[in-house]
Protein backbone atom coordinates (compact mmCIF):
# COMPACT_ATOMS: atom_id res chain seq x y z
CA UNK A 1 0.00 0.00 0.00
CA UNK A 2 1.90 3.48 -0.77
CA UNK A 3 2.23 6.35 1.65
CA UNK A 4 -0.45 8.41 -0.07
CA UNK A 5 -3.13 5.31 0.25
CA UNK A 6 -2.44 4.53 3.29
CA UNK A 7 -2.56 8.76 4.62
CA UNK A 8 -5.75 9.09 3.03
CA UNK A 9 -7.04 6.01 4.49
CA UNK A 10 -6.05 7.65 7.61
CA UNK A 11 -7.62 10.96 6.79
CA UNK A 12 -10.84 9.29 6.35
CA UNK A 13 -11.16 7.09 9.45
CA UNK A 14 -10.13 10.77 11.20
CA UNK A 15 -12.74 12.21 9.38
CA UNK A 16 -15.52 9.84 10.52
CA UNK A 17 -14.06 9.30 13.68
CA UNK A 18 -14.71 12.85 14.58
CA UNK A 19 -18.58 12.94 13.02
CA UNK A 20 -19.45 9.83 15.14
CA UNK A 21 -17.99 11.23 18.70
CA UNK A 22 -20.46 14.51 17.78
CA UNK A 23 -23.32 12.46 17.09
CA UNK A 24 -22.33 10.28 19.74
CA UNK A 25 -22.22 13.34 22.10
CA UNK A 26 -26.12 14.07 21.58
CA UNK A 27 -26.03 15.92 18.01
CA UNK A 28 -29.11 15.75 16.07
CA UNK A 29 -28.28 13.60 12.31
CA UNK A 30 -30.41 14.83 9.31
CA UNK A 31 -29.72 18.63 9.34
CA UNK A 32 -28.37 20.73 6.63
CA UNK A 33 -24.78 20.62 8.19
CA UNK A 34 -24.81 16.71 9.01
CA UNK A 35 -25.76 16.20 5.24
CA UNK A 36 -22.80 18.40 4.27
CA UNK A 37 -20.24 16.71 6.73
CA UNK A 38 -21.54 13.10 5.11
CA UNK A 39 -21.10 14.42 1.30
CA UNK A 40 -17.92 15.73 3.13
CA UNK A 41 -16.60 12.47 4.39
CA UNK A 42 -17.91 10.15 1.11
CA UNK A 43 -16.06 12.94 -1.33
CA UNK A 44 -12.84 12.28 0.75
CA UNK A 45 -13.01 8.96 0.96
CA UNK A 46 -12.91 8.75 -3.00
CA UNK A 47 -10.32 10.78 -3.10
CA UNK A 48 -12.33 13.94 -4.60
CA UNK A 49 -10.81 16.44 -2.56
CA UNK A 50 -11.76 19.38 -4.34
CA UNK A 51 -16.08 18.15 -3.66
CA UNK A 52 -14.70 17.40 -0.25
CA UNK A 53 -13.08 20.83 0.24
CA UNK A 54 -16.55 22.32 -1.25
CA UNK A 55 -19.05 20.17 1.18
CA UNK A 56 -16.77 21.13 4.14
CA UNK A 57 -16.78 24.57 3.37
CA UNK A 58 -20.63 24.73 3.21
CA UNK A 59 -20.57 23.10 6.52
CA UNK A 60 -18.50 25.71 7.84
CA UNK A 61 -20.89 28.46 6.87
CA UNK A 62 -23.68 26.28 8.34
CA UNK A 63 -21.69 25.85 11.40
CA UNK A 64 -20.87 29.51 12.15
CA UNK A 65 -24.52 30.06 12.94
CA UNK A 66 -24.27 27.80 15.55
CA UNK A 67 -22.36 30.00 17.46
CA UNK A 68 -18.21 30.36 18.37
CA UNK A 69 -17.74 27.78 20.77
CA UNK A 70 -20.39 24.63 18.96
CA UNK A 71 -18.68 21.61 18.77
CA UNK A 72 -20.50 21.70 15.33
CA UNK A 73 -17.95 24.51 14.40
CA UNK A 74 -14.39 22.77 15.78
CA UNK A 75 -16.19 19.93 13.44
CA UNK A 76 -16.23 21.65 10.33
CA UNK A 77 -13.03 23.51 11.00
CA UNK A 78 -11.32 20.13 12.36
CA UNK A 79 -12.24 18.02 8.41
CA UNK A 80 -11.44 21.05 6.13
CA UNK A 81 -8.13 21.25 7.64
CA UNK A 82 -7.57 17.26 7.06
CA UNK A 83 -8.66 18.16 3.35
CA UNK A 84 -6.40 20.83 3.06
CA UNK A 85 -3.39 18.72 4.68
CA UNK A 86 -4.07 16.32 1.86
CA UNK A 87 -4.08 18.75 -1.07
CA UNK A 88 -0.39 20.05 0.60
CA UNK A 89 -1.84 23.44 1.61
CA UNK A 90 -0.67 23.09 4.76
CA UNK A 91 -0.62 27.47 5.67
CA UNK A 92 -4.58 27.39 5.53
CA UNK A 93 -5.16 23.92 7.41
CA UNK A 94 -3.12 25.07 10.34
CA UNK A 95 -5.01 28.01 11.49
CA UNK A 96 -7.82 25.89 11.25
CA UNK A 97 -6.70 23.24 13.44
CA UNK A 98 -5.66 25.51 16.18
CA UNK A 99 -9.35 27.09 16.08
CA UNK A 100 -11.09 23.47 16.43
CA UNK A 101 -8.95 22.71 18.88
CA UNK A 102 -9.67 25.81 21.01
CA UNK A 103 -13.82 25.67 20.24
CA UNK A 104 -13.13 21.55 21.64
CA UNK A 105 -10.94 22.20 24.63
CA UNK A 106 -13.51 24.70 25.94
CA UNK A 107 -16.59 23.17 24.92
CA UNK A 108 -16.07 19.11 25.41
CA UNK A 109 -13.11 19.87 28.03
CA UNK A 110 -9.05 19.03 27.53
CA UNK A 111 -9.18 15.81 28.02
CA UNK A 112 -12.00 14.61 25.39
CA UNK A 113 -11.42 12.63 22.84
CA UNK A 114 -12.43 14.27 20.27
CA UNK A 115 -9.50 16.68 21.17
CA UNK A 116 -7.14 13.87 21.23
CA UNK A 117 -8.21 12.96 17.42
CA UNK A 118 -7.74 16.79 16.97
CA UNK A 119 -4.48 17.10 18.13
CA UNK A 120 -3.44 13.99 16.07
CA UNK A 121 -4.64 15.57 12.87
CA UNK A 122 -2.80 18.47 13.96
CA UNK A 123 0.63 16.34 15.06
CA UNK A 124 0.25 15.20 10.77
CA UNK A 125 0.34 18.39 9.88
CA UNK A 126 3.46 19.64 12.26
CA UNK A 127 5.19 16.55 11.00
CA UNK A 128 4.74 17.31 7.35
CA UNK A 129 5.80 20.99 8.09
CA UNK A 130 9.01 19.53 9.57
CA UNK A 131 7.93 20.89 12.97
CA UNK A 132 9.15 17.18 14.85
CA UNK A 133 9.20 18.31 17.90
CA UNK A 134 5.68 19.85 18.00
CA UNK A 135 3.96 16.81 16.79
CA UNK A 136 5.64 14.66 19.10
CA UNK A 137 4.64 17.11 21.94
CA UNK A 138 1.04 17.04 20.41
CA UNK A 139 0.90 13.17 19.86
CA UNK A 140 1.64 12.19 22.99
CA UNK A 141 -0.83 14.67 25.03
CA UNK A 142 -3.59 13.01 22.37
CA UNK A 143 -2.18 9.43 24.07
CA UNK A 144 -2.06 10.82 27.55
CA UNK A 145 -5.91 11.16 26.98
CA UNK A 146 -7.00 8.41 25.60
CA UNK A 147 -5.44 6.29 28.05
CA UNK A 148 -6.94 8.08 30.66
CA UNK A 149 -10.43 8.08 28.84
CA UNK A 150 -9.46 4.06 28.85
CA UNK A 151 -8.82 3.84 32.41
CA UNK A 152 -12.49 5.85 32.63
CA UNK A 153 -14.27 4.39 30.64
CA UNK A 154 -12.60 0.75 30.22
CA UNK A 155 -15.63 -0.62 28.44
CA UNK A 156 -16.16 1.35 25.75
Amino acid sequence: MSTHTRLSQVGVLCLMLVSALFIGCGQTAGSPWESYIQAGEAAYEQGNYAEAEKQFLAALQEAENFGPEDPRLATSLNNLAVVFRAQGKYEEAEPLYQRSLAIDEKALGPEHPKVATTLENYADLLRKTGRENEASSMEARAQAIREKNAQENPHK
